[in-house]
C-alpha cells in the first residue's frame, strides 16, 4: 500500500518516448510503478534497479481486455492507483491524401483508442477509491495542429483533448482529476525508428517535404526534466487542466489564442447575426466583402 505521500503511477509504453524518464522520476520521487509495454522484457533494467517497487505488466492499449487485466494488477501488488497516464502513441508521416485509409486509421487506434481503453478501464477503479489522476499525453499540435504530415496523429491528439475536457467535467464529483500534457519537440524516439515516412508525392513536396527535412533537427526539450516536472506536478493539490512543455509549445500556444481571439472580435458581428434575435443580416469585415 501506498502512503499518502506516495503515489502508484501507471505509465503505459514505458520503454519508448518520455516513458522510461517519468518512470524514473517517479521511482525517484519514492513512488510505486506499474510500467508497461507490448514486450515486458524490455523493461528488465527498471525491475532490476528497482526491485519489487516496479511492476512490469505487458500491454497493447488498443486491447481493453488487457487494458482492465493490467490495472487489476496494479491494485492486487500495490493496493490503489493513484496516477494514470496515458503516454503511448506513434505517428507516420505522410500527406493526409496519400495515407492509406488502414494507416490513418491504425494509428488513430493507438493515438486515441487507446486512451480512451486505458481510461475508461481505469474509471471503476479510481471511482471506488475516491479519486485520481488520469494523465493523458497530448502534444502541442492537438491544440494548434496545421503540422503538414501529421494528419492522423493531429486528430487524434484533438480527440484526446475533446475527450478528456468532457470526462473531466463528468468525474470530477467523484475526486478524479485530468490532466492533458502538450509538449513541443523532446529528445525522444517519437521520430525514430517507428516512424515511417514514405515518399513524398511531388505536389507536397513544399509542405510535407519540408516537414520531413525537419525532423532532422535537434529538438530542444529535455526528456529527464519533463519526467520530473509532471511527477512534480501530479502531486500538486491544485494542478492545472493543461500542462505546456517547452518553449516552443508556450509560445505557439500563445499565439494561437492570441490569433483565435482576434479572428473572433473581426467576425463577432457575423456571428451574433446567426441568432434571431439578433440584427440581420451583418455586414462581412473590411476585406473579407465581395468585390463589384
Amino acid at each position: 500500500m501506498t502512503s499518502p505521500t506516495t503515489h502508484t503511477c501507471y505509465i503505459p509504453a514505458t520503454p519508448r518516448g518520455g516513458g522510461p524518464n517519468l518512470a524514473i522520476a517517479a521511482l525517484e520521487a519514492g513512488d510505486d510503478v506499474v510500467a508497461t509495454a507490448r514486450r515486458p522484457e524490455q523493461l528488465d533494467g527498471l525491475v532490476e534497479k528497482y526491485g519489487d517497487r516496479v511492476l512490469p505488466v505487458a500491454l497493447d492499449v488498443t486491447d481493453r481486455p488487457a487494458a482492465e487485466a493490467a490495472l487489476r494488477a496494479a491494485v492486487d501488488r500495490f493496493g490503489r492507483v493513484d496516477v494514470v497516464v496515458n503516454n503511448a502513441g506513434y505517428a507516420n508521416l505522410a500527406a493526409v491524401q496519400t495515407t492509406p485509409e488502414e494507416d490513418f486509421r491504425r494509428q488513430f487506434d493507438t493515438n486515441f483508442w487507446g486512451v480512451y481503453n486505458v481510461s475508461t478501464a481505469a474509471l471503476p477503479l479510481l471511482r471506488a477509491q475516491g479519486g485520481g489522476t488520469i494523465v493523458q499525453f497530448s502534444s502541442i499540435g492537438g491544440r494548434v495542429g496545421s503540422t503538414p504530415g501529421l494528419g492522423s496523429y493531429q486528430a487524434a491528439k484533438f480527440a484526446v483533448d475533446g475527450f478528456t475536457r468532457v470526462l473531466a467535467a463528468e468525474t470530477a464529483p467523484f475526486g478524479i482529476h485530468c490532466l492533458v500534457v502538450e509538449p513541443s519537440g523532446f529528445a525522444t524516439d517519437w521520430a525514430g525508428p517507428s516512424m515511417r515516412i514514405p515518399e513524398v508525392a511531388p505536389e507536397y513536396e513544399p509542405t510535407v517535404g519540408e516537414m520531413v527535412r525537419r525532423l532532422g533537427g535537434a529538438a530542444a526539450g529535455d526528456p529527464r526534466r519533463a519526467g520530473e516536472i509532471l511527477v512534480r506536478v501530479v502531486k500538486s493539490p491544485n494542478p492545472p487542466t493543461h500542462l505546456l512543455l517547452g518553449v516552443d509549445a508556450v509560445e505557439m500556444a500563445q499565439s494561437y489564442s492570441r490569433a483565435q481571439l482576434e479572428e473572433a472580435g473581426t467576425w463577432e458581428q457575423v456571428s451574433r447575426s446567426a441568432d434571431s434575435d439578433q440584427d440581420y443580416p451583418a455586414e462581412l469585415p473590411e476585406g473579407a466583402r465581395p468585390t463589384d
